[in-house]
């Protein structure tokens, strides 16, 4: 296993996201306990060190399941990450209440590693907003030794993350982020990086392979990756970017049976980064995974000028394309609703007046009446 430094501590490469721990007869809430030990042993075996898990994960089953399975171990022997749910409204005044419910859930004193999870464009404000108490509760656990680093992870847009940063970058020991390979530029990963890198914040990633969309390209694409590296795998392309990235402590990987985690244990136990060549071949991969289904606006805003309603175009289509492309790959997206749920009824695609202004000063000719109205009905659905 390779491992990456971090302060005073040497953290596996691959982390065990428990996100998608095997279940039974598809049940999410009903987790397999005895594969998910049998797991838990391989990757201690096999020198994974970091195990991450959060309040919803699996009907609120997962704590419990990833305390008990690593109970056997010496406390010392790994490292314990969880999170304030803070993608529930809901639960910003009740801290005090739910950290203290996840350490009697997984039966530990201390976590290692606690995360604000999921700041967007939903819940930025409130996790900001200090009735709350949160960001203090937290630093107090964190004085007290409850805590032992404290960072948090952001699903949001390049501005929430400047916001959260600009009053909280001092307090925040990592980030943890979706990044993968289509991701770095089709979600504005190379900027988030940048950013946290002024801050010197390290990166934790999550959705290594997009839900799995990356673990198979199409004919040509593999062929052109296996021209490069003929017994690397395709999954092994998406880790080995992030291998690449001297910021990625820890690549979170959500295994949901016994051959994922071999497989990706077998590839993150050797150092082969990509090199120049490599990367610039996988780029063009990325690129075409993006136009697949995207609408290929320029963001010039020329539309947003002749749009009655004022709508921000450009945002709206940027948030289509990442739908589009989400739930073309069979995934459940979400990161789209959460920014729609930050805009105003009047200025969200619904608004749109089909009058045909914008269509008509557009460089690409883009139907966008069209895109407004689609992305009403794949909202809806």
């Amino acid at each position: 296993m390779q491992y990456r430094q971090f302060k005073n501590m040497e953290l596996s490469l691959l982390g065990f996201g428990a996100m998608r721990l095997p279940v039974i007869d598809g049940n999410d809430a009903n987790v397999d306990v005895e594969q998910t030990q049998r797991m838990v042993d391989y990757a201690m075996e096999n020198g994974i060190n970091y195990y991450d898990t959060a309040w919803g994960y699996h009907g609120e089953h997962c704590e419990e399941v990833m305390g008990q399975a690593l109970r056997k171990y010496p406390r010392d022997q790994y490292y314990f990450a969880d999170k304030f749910p803070g993608y529930d409204l809901a639960n910003m005044p009740k801290v005090k209440e739910i950290f203290e419910t996840q350490l009697k859930r997984t039966g530990l004193e201390f976590f290692d590693f606690y995360l604000l999870h999921n700041v967007c464009e939903m819940n930025v404000e409130q996790y900001l907003d200090p009735k709350y108490g949160i960001m203090d509760y937290l630093l107090e656990q964190k004085k007290k030794g409850r805590i032992k680093h404290l960072g948090f992870s952001c699903h949001g847009e390049l501005p929430v993350l400047k916001k959260f940063l600009g009053v909280y970058g001092e307090e925040m020991e990592f980030c943890q982020l979706q990044l993968n390979y289509l991701d770095w530029t089709f979600q504005h990963g190379k900027e988030k990086v940048e950013l946290l890198n002024e801050y010197d914040i390290p990166v934790w990633v999550m959705e290594p392979l997009r839900g799995g969309k990356l673990a198979k390209l199409d004919e040509t694409q593999e062929k052109q990756l296996k021209a490069l590296r003929p017994e690397e795998e395709i999954p092994a392309w998406a880790l080995r970017f992030l291998q690449t990235l001297p910021e990625v402590k820890v690549i979170l990987s959500g295994m949901s049976n016994e051959a994922q985690l071999r497989a990706n244990i077998a590839t993150l136990s050797e150092d082969l980064p990509l090199n120049d060549s490599e990367m610039k071949s996988l780029m063009q991969v990325a690129a075409e995974l993006a136009d697949e289904r995207s609408v290929p606006c320029t963001a010039c805003h020329y539309c947003m000028d002749h749009c009655p309603q004022g709508l921000d175009i450009p945002h709206l289509i940027e948030l289509y394309n990442e739908h589009v492309l989400t739930t073309k790959a069979g995934l459940f997206g979400f990161i789209a609703p959460m920014a729609m749920a930050a805009i105003p009824p009047e200025k969200q695609p619904a608004a749109c007046l089909h009058c045909g202004s914008c269509e008509k000063v557009c460089p690409q000719q883009i139907k966008i009446s069209d895109v407004m109205t689609d992305f009403v009905k794949v909202l809806g659905e």
